[in-house]
């Protein structure tokens, strides 16, 4: 298996600089694991590589989608793979560096997605109930995350049992979730009380650096608050200030506050969802890396 090497953790810790330096040691190009990196025009709120960051290695999946267009995790692990793939064939370590965790899951691991199956509604004559009842005979066990009155949802269902003749969530359960790259996966920490000080240390900076005027002149394009790319932590906290609702130092505690609670279910999902090693010293991670390429 192609090797691929993933760097981890929560906002703040210093997943860019390490990258850098990584890409640097051991001739890699790094692919960005961030959801809204990949925005034309979001660049402090989302603490994307500064222009000299950006110069000292090659970075990939950054500024290819505006603010205004969807992006999905299908799509992250289909262009993910292709640069993993491209990278790799001239010879360079593929360096996913990021802290958009599902994103990376679904890049390294055996993960599929469904959104293919999507089709017109073909049971428009049935109810709700009907089309739930339908449901109940050919894939029960998928009703235990459904609504009976989530027709989108049931449809698919249904739409995915009659290509597969199996049910999502048999498809599911056989999925192993293992690994299909040889991927070394460096966690970076830090102690809470010195993580969440960087956080509102990061905070402060992005509003000296011109944040609120980032976001005025994408509302001046035309991007609203209701789009996918606003949804980020650092931007949709904005909408109540620029709705007159609160104040900007109100919206700054809240992006402080939204980002501690976000590095910490970032440390679960890691823990629960990958094999990660966890570093506090950059040092000793950088060994683990030269052992794991030996």
């Amino acid at each position: 298996m192609d090797k691929v090497l993933v760097i981890v953790g929560p906002t703040a810790v210093g997943k860019t600089s390490f990258g850098i330096r990584c890409a640097d040691l051991f001739d890699g190009e790094i692919i960005s694991g961030d959801s809204i990196q990949i925005y034309r025009g979001l660049d402090i709120g989302s603490a994307k590589p500064t222009k000299e960051e950006l110069s000292k290695a090659v970075h990939h999946l950054i500024d290819i989608k505006d603010a205004d267009e969807s992006y999905s995790v299908k799509q992250f692990q289909e262009l993910c793979r292709e640069k993993i793939a491209d990278i790799t064939s001239r010879g360079k370590l593929p360096i996913i560096v990021g802290g958009t965790g599902l994103y990376i899951k679904a890049a390294m691991y055996d993960y599929h997605f469904f959104e293919e199956e999507e089709e017109d509604d073909l049971y428009e004559d049935l109810s709700n109930q009907q089309i739930y009842d339908l449901l109940l005979q050919k894939d029960p066990k998928a009703l235990e995350k459904i609504h009976v009155n989530n027709r989108r949802r049931l449809v698919r269902a249904l739409n995915i049992y009659e290509k597969h003749k199996k049910g999502i969530s048999q498809i599911k359960d056989e999925q192993e979730h293992k690994p299909v790259y040889d991927c070394e996966i460096i966690g970076l920490t830090a102690p809470r009380d010195v993580l969440f000080r960087r956080i509102n240390d990061r905070v402060d900076q992005m509003v000296n650096d011109g944040l609120v005027e980032e976001i005025r002149g994408l509302l001046d394009q035309g991007i609203d608050f209701s789009m996918q790319s606003m949804q980020g932590i650092g931007y949709k906290e904005w909408k109540a200030y620029f709705n007159n609702e609160k104040n900007k130092e109100e919206c700054i505690e809240d992006i402080k506050i939204h980002s501690r609670h976000f590095a910490k279910r970032q440390y679960t999902f890691f823990n629960h969802q990958m094999d990660v090693k966890w570093f506090c010293d950059t040092k000793e991670a950088l060994n683990e890396v030269r052992k794991w390429l030996i």
